[in-house]
């Protein structure tokens, strides 16, 4: 199955912790284990990265790996802080050391950063408390992992303001991570990501929900920051969306992927908002994959117009479970990494495929598990079955877009 879009949506209940945090709570490489699914359809000036293909990929040919949330819960950095051996100073590493392979064999693999990260590692998140704040190690850890770049639309974007904001980006900066999210003034309204290997381009955008921590799909902008609204999905609107990736293929991009925040926190269903924005975003010729992210568990995918979109990619890093709050589905500990595969036939329509590997974070030191038919049944199946709800997500084999020509 082969799908690239990413999503999420609103305020909410990020929280985790356990004692933390209880009504707050809401708010593998083994490839062997791994389903496949594929699909076939048909880029903003970003910040360019350009490589050499990790897959071995041809020319023409490049491959996209994508996770959910990276959600650093207090619990999260103190397991961090135990790894480093030293009171304020964290190490994060350890968390990916079981999907680093994984992630690492992408061409691109993009993560989402759903908190702000902060350079001087103060004002860090508290218990129980919906503002949160990372140390900036997390970002070194990303790069470890393998991953290129990631996305930051998030209903977290703000917790810190405008210039939590603007030292998140500065933190991805210094790291050598690209980044996909609101920009940090009105002269960079939005950080479009452009990548190259090989030859062949690929842009990421990224929107979200909210920039204030509100319940719900809203169009309010911080009256200092107005810019912000271009990064609203809301406000733009599909439509809009498909503006700036239409702007990105004009400069040079052969593929666009969208991240969106989107959908009801805990439901595996997409919302009447998800489905209707993906139809519109992929019926165009300028949407090549969709990745959703924020309802802190697994949705569904679903193959339109040839192309995929991954509704939800779940919690990849958190410490959301039931062990720690009661109120909390076992979903939220689970994740999906998903690699998908983009080419052109030789009329030019875009050739999706894609394989998923489950995850669940052990939160024993929150390390990031592959989770496999025989190594953890239940969440392989639990995450197979619900990636496959809807009926027309293929988990082999190729899909097309009929006539794509048709939608220039």
């Amino acid at each position: 199955m082969a799908v690239v879009v990413a999503v999420g949506g609103g305020l909410t209940s990020c929280a985790d912790d356990g004692a933390e945090s209880t009504s707050a709570a809401r708010g593998g490489s083994s490839a062997q284990q791994t389903g496949s699914m594929s699909s076939k359809s048909t880029d903003e000036s970003p910040s360019k990265s350009s490589k050499s293909s990790k897959s071995g990929a041809s020319a023409g040919r490049v491959t996209i790996g994508a996770s959910g949330d990276l959600l650093t819960h207090v619990a999260v950095r103190r397991s961090a802080e135990a790894y480093a051996g030293s009171a304020g100073h964290y190490d994060f590493r350890p968390m990916f050391a079981k999907v680093a392979p994984l992630i690492a064999k992408s061409d691109i693999s993009i993560c989402h950063m759903e908190t702000p990260l902060t350079s001087t590692n103060t004002n860090l998140s508290q218990p129980g408390v919906l503002v949160f704040n990372t140390p900036h190690e997390l970002a070194d850890a990303v790069k470890d992992a393998g991953y290129d770049g990631c996305d930051f639309a998030s209903n977290h974007t703000w917790d810190r303001g405008l210039a939590g904001l603007q030292d998140t980006i500065k933190v991805f900066d210094t790291a050598g991570v690209k980044l996909a999210a609101p920009g940090g003034s009105a002269t960079t309204p939005r950080l479009v990501t452009a990548y190259d290997v090989n030859g062949v381009k690929v842009a990421h955008l990224a929107y979200t929900y909210t920039i204030y921590n509100d319940w719900g799909p809203n169009t309010k902008v911080p009256p200092e920051a107005p810019w912000l609204g271009e990064s609203l999905w809301p406000a733009v609107n599909s439509e809009g969306i498909i503006r700036d990736a239409k702007q990105a293929k004009a400069d040079g991009a052969d593929f666009v992927v969208v991240s969106m925040h989107w959908g009801q926190e805990y439901v595996d269903d997409p919302t009447e908002d998800q489905t209707r924005v993906a139809t519109a975003l992929l019926q165009s010729p300028d949407v090549d994959l969709i990745l959703g992210t924020h309802v802190h568990r697994v949705q569904p995918c679903s193959v339109i117009n040839g192309k995929y979109v991954f509704y939800g990619l779940g919690n990849f890093l958190s410490n959301q479970s039931p062990s720690v709050d009661a109120s909390l589905i076992p979903q939220t500990q689970e994740g999906v990494h998903v690699t998908v595969t983009l080419e052109r036939d030789a009329s030019g329509k875009v050739i999706s495929s894609a394989t998923y590997q489950p995850t669940k974070v052990n939160l024993a030191g929150h390390v990031i598990t592959p989770a496999t038919a025989s190594s953890n049944p239940t969440t392989f199946d639990r995450v197979t079955k619900t990636l496959q709800m809807l009926g027309n997500c293929p988990l082999d084999g190729k899909v097309a877009t009929s006539h794509p020509s048709s939608l220039e």
